[in-house]
Order: C-alpha cells, then sequence, then structure tokens
C-alpha cells in the first residue's frame, strides 16, 4: 500500500475519450480531473484497442487487415518464445533495461502516454497520484485468438506468455510515471470479468483468474505503485476481493446492490485500507446522463454509502478510502455526453469533499 496517496472522495477518470486529437483528450483531463490524472486510449485509432495496443512483444503476433491473432504455427514461433522467455528474466535480473525492452509502449501504440508525460511535467498544482491503465489478464486472454480462432487463455504456453508481457507492461508504465516522484495507479481493465460463470468461460477457475491478476499486480506493486481493477458490469466480486488489487473500480450506478453481496469481504476491504472507485456517474445510456444531475447523483451515493455505515464500515473511512469516477469509459459516447459525464464526475467529487472533508 502506498502510503503516500490519499483518495478522499477524489475524481478520477476511466481511460477513453471520443476525440481524435490527444493534446485535445490531455486538456479535458487536466481540467476535470487534475488531482489524478491519466492518460487517455482514443477508440479512433485502431492500435489503441483493447486488445491490440498491448500485443506488441507476444511471440507470434499478426497484425492484419481484419484480425489480429496469434500464429503458433509460424516457423519462428518456437524461438520467439525462447527469445521472449530471455529477455523477460534478463529484465527481471536486471541484465537488460526494461525501458528499451518489447516491454515498452511505443508512440505509435500509446500516443497518449507520450502526451500525458510531457504535460505532467507543467501541471501547476502537485496531483495526489497519476493513473495509468492496461487491458487486464482475463480480458486480454480471452479476447485474443490464435490462428484457428480458440482463445489463447485455454493455452497455457501462451497464457503464460501474455500474462507476463502484460506484467512488465504494467511495470513499465509505473516504472515511467513513477519518475515524475508522485503516486502511481495502474488499473487493469477487465470487463471480460462479467462472464465469469457462464458458458462462455465454463472451464475457466477461479484460482486461475486470481493467479493471472496477482502476477500483474505483484509486478506493479514492486514499482511502488497501487493497483486497480476496473470492471463495468456485474461479476463475481469475490475474485477482485481475494486478489491482491488495491483498488476496485466498478459501475455503482447500476450494480451496486449486487456488489453488496459480499459483506464480509468489503468490510475487510476497507480495514485493510484499500479503496472503492464509486463509477456513481452513469456512461451506459445517453438518457441516464441526460436525467443525472449533480444532486441526483451525490443524493445516489450517498444512499448508497450509508448502506455500507449499516454494514459497520464508518461513514468517514467510506469517504477517505473512496474515489468517484463514471461507470466506464466515455470513447463510444457523443462528445456532449462525454462533456457532461466529466463535468458530473468533477461536480459530485467536490460536493462530497466539501461535506464530508475535515
Amino acid at each position: 500500500m502506498n502510503a503516500d496517496f490519499f483518495a478522499n472522495s477524489l475524481p478520477v477518470l476511466i481511460g477513453s475519450l471520443p476525440v481524435s486529437d490527444h493534446e485535445e483528450a490531455i486538456r479535458h483531463v487536466l481540467k476535470y480531473t487534475p488531482e489524478i490524472p491519466l492518460w487517455v486510449q482514443l477508440p479512433f485509432y485502431k492500435k489503441e484497442g483493447m486488445i491490440v495496443q498491448f500485443m506488441p512483444g507476444m511471440p507470434g503476433a499478426k497484425f492484419e487487415e481484419e484480425k489480429n491473432f496469434i500464429d503458433t504455427s509460424d516457423e519462428k514461433f518456437d524461438n520467439d518464445v525462447l527469445k521472449f522467455y530471455e529477455e523477460y528474466m534478463d529484465v527481471l535480473e536486471g541484465n537488460a533495461d526494461l525501458f528499451g525492452s518489447r516491454f515498452s509502449l511505443a508512440e505509435d501504440e500509446a500516443r497518449g502516454f507520450f502526451v500525458f508525460l510531457e504535460h505532467i511535467k507543467t501541471l501547476a498544482s502537485p496531483p495526489a497520484a497519476l493513473k495509468g491503465q492496461i487491458t487486464g489478464p482475463l480480458t486480454f486472454c480471452t479476447s485474443l485468438n490464435d490462428q484457428d480462432g480458440r482463445a489463447i487463455f485455454y493455452n497455457d504456453q501462451l497464457r503464460d506468455v501474455a500474462v507476463k508481457l502484460l506484467s512488465l507492461k504494467a511495470k513499465w508504465q509505473a516504472r515511467k510515471l513513477a519518475e515524475s516522484g508522485y503516486p502511481v495507479i495502474i488499473f487493469l481493465d477487465e470487463p471480460a470479468l462479467a462472464g465469469f460463470g457462464s458458458s462462455a468461460l465454463i472451464s475457466i477457475s477461479k484460482d486461475e483468474i486470481i493467479e493471472c491478476f496477482n502476477e500483474v499486480i505483484t509486478a506493479i506493486h514492486e514499482e511502488g505503485g497501487l493497483a486497480g481493477v476496473h470492471v463495468c458490469a456485474n461479476a463475481d466480486w469475490s475474485l477482485i476481493f481475494d486478489s491482491k488489487t488495491d483498488i476496485i473500480s466498478f459501475d455503482a450506478y447500476s450494480f451496486f446492490d449486487k456488489f453488496i453481496l459480499y459483506p464480509d469481504q468489503l468490510k475487510d476491504f476497507f480495514e485493510a485500507g484499500r479503496f472503492l472507485a464509486w463509477g456513481i456517474v452513469p456512461t451506459l445510456h445517453a438518457e441516464d446522463i441526460d436525467r443525472e444531475t449533480t444532486d441526483s447523483l451525490v443524493a445516489n451515493w450517498k444512499e448508497k454509502a450509508l448502506k455500507l455505515e449499516n454494514m459497520g464500515i464508518e461513514k468517514d473511512r467510506i469517504f477517505a478510502q473512496s474515489l468517484i469516477s463514471p461507470s466506464c469509459g466515455t470513447g463510444s459516447l457523443g462528445i456532449d455526453h462525454a462533456i457532461k459525464v466529466l463535468k458530473l464526475t468533477r461536480e459530485v467529487s467536490e460536493r462530497l469533499r466539501e461535506e464530508f472533508a475535515v
């Protein structure tokens, strides 16, 4: 746990915006969430998609017009896997530079990260933390297929390679952002977790998922960073409670009643000093965004926080260990709705801090 980070219901965003210019994107971030700014992924660019953005460095990675996949039938594949593990071990043992390795993000695939780095140098006030994000291992490994259309999660070797790739890409982000001297948060984006227990993921065990999570989270912790897991739908929340994550980012607007079905784990989570990022500002339906106001969302949050109080979690602790966020990224929204989401996120946070901060 990073003792230098204080949540205190500060606003934080999920990583996408519906614009085509990274400079414009970071201006929105710094206007609405300067306390915990983040780098932005823009769906406008194909290379910034959830899977393809973090594929470079994978042995057998093929990038084609219609699809991206892992080709284990390539004659170079076995040798590429060997080289991967050699480089992975060299980086871990300090015999190779992480910043010059295959685990670095490149400007053409993560332009927002490098724009973010430049703006960090000119911040008017010290932020509470800097936020990065990476596609979580379950989502990555169940969304990326081999040449036969089979998800790589079901290939033990490919899954191991992918989790190690994501771990060191998360480590790279955490180390790069930590050069600023500010606390660092890295979120694992895990929409696929909503499918756990369904027929699509029936053969995947809870222990396998937690093991994948913890490998990436440990890499972040090794760099002194805080790790969060973001899920923008309902899920088996015990999977995240039982992992090493420091922050659970959830859709509090739509799924709070499902989330609090884990009262003992919730209480233990708070007792351990960990954090909730409340996705209290809706992003899924335009009519919800149109209807809601700062007043209505503040009232919504208070009503839900009271349910945590009734479980035996102190009000001051809830405020101190909470963040206020949109329920998901805004990349699929129109710009007017996206800006309203950012504005509401900021205003709800400000209202709560005015009321509860000591």
